[in-house]
């Protein structure tokens, strides 16, 4: 098959944002095939962003998570299969799921995402001791809350402080502790970590830094009661949620004999080494069109915008996969938007007065290399087309008085060296 000819048949691994995403938009882009979506869950395929905040705080049910009804799967004549793959074979291009079934495929698409990490410790296995990945976990989670009177977060990245705040909102007593030395320390400045360190405490939440976990303990009905940190201090616990990250779910492919390296190894169009088998989302390690570093992004814009790449190439337009990452999370009354991915940045400059709603610029050298805006919606679009359209900007004109980056773009604009931009 080459890039141009179209496969006669697409086994996409993994109903997730990106699994479904492909399926659908090979069909929105006139592929005729045959389409078969596995999904490891017995559930529609669905979002995964509100797991930890509107449906653990009951505003969302399970039907309000779908992406698509299941009349939707039918009409487009997409198959969607319940069932766990345990093998592929590259030479027979098959699949083969865990009740010996086999699925022939003209092209592969992995989608298996990624694996919550666990804690390492004694008592991991109690009651109450739950990670946040799935639609099971939150139904699961959200039970727990309902009984619970003092959770202790383990992890102060996003998912952790989501949970947090809703956690507090509910009148849970909260304890986030972080081995680092601040929350999100390795996906934010420090500014904006600092914003949600204050954030997180004004609303009663107890943040620990510096702290590692030595064991959990529970009852006689092998429930957590209490997390043992490095230091041997207790803190008691009816709940307890383990959010120190993500490992991809690359053994298919490393089985398969793929290249696996920190994530399924794909080039600028999401191909692995077997032309046959693509691979996108949260598994996959692809590379960054700026600067040429491999890397994975756990992002729905990251899931979809690779989806979207590959069917267009199954569908006959192939191109490079070059679009701006771009991410959001809420927490209280807050919500903070990135735009583009900070590879280690020199230097910061802060916009705005207000402690509550600023955006960071984030420069290596004189490149602007992403922007946080907290609370501050405008700027993300400023900054989203800004890094897109691959705009001069230095730090010098970022620290003038008065800058704007709203303004920025429309004196490129007025100067003719940009597209107008609808701000």
């Amino acid at each position: 098959m080459t890039d141009h000819a179209q496969p006669d048949s697409v086994v996409v691994v993994g109903a997730g944002q990106g699994g479904y995403q492909t399926a659908a938009s090979l069909r929105e882009r006139g592929y005729k095939g045959c389409i078969t979506l596995i999904s490891a869950e017995d559930a529609l395929p669905y979002e995964r962003p509100p797991l930890s905040k509107a449906y653990l705080k009951g505003e969302a049910d399970e039907a309000m998570l779908w992406l698509r009804p299941a009349t939707y799967y039918v009409r487009q004549s997409i198959d969607l299969i319940a069932g766990t793959v345990t093998d592929i074979d590259p030479a027979a291009r098959s699949v083969r799921l865990a009740d010996g079934s086999t699925y022939d495929y003209g092209h592969l698409v992995l989608a298996t995402g990624a694996t919550p990490r666990t804690l390492d410790v004694p008592g991991k296995e109690l009651r109450g001791v739950h990670t946040l990945r799935t639609a099971q976990d939150a139904v699961v989670l959200q039970a727990s809350l309902a009984g619970a009177r003092r959770a202790v977060v383990v992890g102060a990245g996003f998912i952790g402080l989501e949970f947090a705040a809703v956690a507090r909102e509910a009148g849970v007593e909260v304890t986030v502790v972080e081995a680092l030395d601040r929350p999100l320390a390795r996906v934010v400045s420090a500014p904006t970590a600092e914003h949600f360190t204050r954030l997180h405490r004004s609303n009663g939440t107890e943040l620990l830094f510096g702290q590692g976990i030595k064991a959990l303990h529970g009852d006689s009905r092998s429930s957590v009661t209490a997390v043992e940190l490095a230091d041997g201090s207790r803190l008691p616990a009816d709940l307890v949620l383990v959010g120190v990250g993500v490992t991809p779910r690359t053994e298919l492919a490393a089985a398969a004999g793929l290249p696996v390296n920190g994530g399924i190894t794909v080039d600028a169009q999401l191909r692995t080494d077997d032309p046959h088998i693509s691979a996108i989302g949260d598994c996959a390690a692809f590379p960054q069109v700026r600067s040429g570093n491999r890397f994975r992004l756990e992002s729905v814009q990251n899931a979809v915008g690779h989806a979207q790449s590959v069917a267009e190439r199954l569908a006959g337009a192939p191109r490079a996969y070059d679009e701006l990452p771009w991410f959001w999370s809420d927490q209280f009354a807050t919500t903070v938007q990135i735009a583009g991915f900070n590879e280690g940045h020199e230097s910061e400059v802060v916009l705005g007065d207000d402690p509550d709603a600023f955006s960071v610029l984030l420069f290596r050298g004189k490149d602007l290399q992403a922007v946080e805006s907290v609370n501050r919606p405008t700027d993300h679009i400023a900054a989203r087309r800004l890094l897109t359209q691959g705009t001069t900007l230095t730090p010098e004109e970022a620290s003038a008085p008065g800058f704007s980056l709203k303004e920025h773009l429309r004196s490129l604009a007025g100067r003719g060296t940009e597209a107008p931009v609808p701000l």
